[in-house]
């Protein structure tokens, strides 16, 4: 019999599933079926009442009540990179581990980011309407009006390479363009010219974000560095909305001192309707599904369960947050 029982609210592959179930007792409720997030103190409640002491969430929020006395919990799996909706603080001083899925939709992203900038280079979206309600009466028209340019040969300018960011440099190369990147942090990557940031502002063609947000990179881009790029130059944001200073880059596009913008991340999710990018045909926006495909679910499934699995059978897990507590345990 398992000695363990996990309640599993985060989207997971039924194959990860199988794997898990003759080692732990398994509840699945996905946030994605169920439409709605626990509340934290009903959450602190059923781990208690159901004697969980695994936990597996994506966007639920797990608070500091969540580590009061009395828990049953002994390990919290994020499936996510970010562990910024975890107290892990309160974990600790509890004695839970904190494991996460760091990379899990890289690929997913980086290859959003492609489309993004594809979309914007070649007006697809606007053509997509233009034939859809009918428009296209003119056959010269479109070749004209919604003429592009091409990603071959042109600089991609990546500010941050992690895992996305590493990812979306090998698709740009792979497309023939040069590619440059502002990371204090990051190895040098072959094939890659490590740059300043103005200097990756000013030499790029289209430019890709991909930094959390932190004091540091908090309104990086503002009306000081947005002026830096080319007037024909591309905008694409798949990280963090907050990066960008929002009225800057309005003024910017509306002054014609960008060539476009693609974003995936907005301060609110929806998307608030006065938000004036909305209004700006220069803009190409989606809601926030970088991330979003059938292959970063396998793969946080999978990476999580190789982590339950090695918990479970008294084995530090590899993709530890707090890995203080292990520390403790193992002294």
């Amino acid at each position: 019999m398992p000695c363990h029982r996990a309640l599993i609210l985060a989207p997971f592959d039924d194959a990860q599933l199988r794997r898990l179930r003759p080692h732990v007792e398994t509840t699945h409720e996905s946030w994605l079926d169920t439409r709605k997030l626990t509340n934290p103190d009903e959450l602190a409640s059923r781990l208690v009442s159901g004697r969980f002491s695994i936990l597996i969430v994506e966007a639920d929020f797990v608070f500091e009540e969540i580590f009061e006395d009395g828990t049953p919990l002994r390990f919290v799996g994020v499936c996510r990179g970010s562990i910024g909706h975890i107290d892990v603080d309160a974990a600790t001083a509890s004695g839970v581990l904190v494991v996460n899925t760091p990379g899990r939709n890289a690929q997913a992203v980086a290859e959003h980011a492609l489309g993004l900038m594809l979309a914007v280079a070649r007006n697809i979206p606007a053509s997509h309407q233009y034939v859809k309600e009918g428009r296209w009466e003119n056959p010269v028209e479109p070749y004209v009006a919604m003429r592009g340019v091409e990603l071959y040969g042109k600089t991609l300018g990546l500010i941050g390479l992690g895992a996305i960011g590493r990812r979306l440099s090998a698709i740009g190369m792979a497309l023939g363009m040069h590619v440059m990147a502002c990371d204090p942090y990051a190895p040098v990557l072959e094939g890659v010219s490590m740059a300043s940031l103005d200097a990756v502002l000013s030499e790029a063609d289209f430019l890709s974000i991909h930094v959390p947000l932190t004091d540091e990179t908090d309104g990086l881009l503002d009306e000081k560095r947005l002026p830096l790029m080319k007037k024909t130059a591309y905008l694409v944001n798949c990280s963090e909305a907050s990066v960008i200073e929002r009225a800057a880059l309005v003024a910017a596009l509306e002054r014609h001192e960008l060539a476009g913008a693609a974003l995936d991340v907005f301060e609110t999710h929806p998307v608030a309707p006065d938000n004036p990018l909305l209004a700006l045909d220069s803009v190409v926006l989606s809601p926030h599904i970088g991330g979003a495909t059938a292959e970063t679910v396998e793969r946080h499934s999978q990476m999580m369960t190789d982590d339950v699995l090695r918990f479970v059978d008294g084995k530090r897990p590899v993709n530890l947050a707090n890995p203080e507590v292990w520390d403790r345990r193992a002294g």
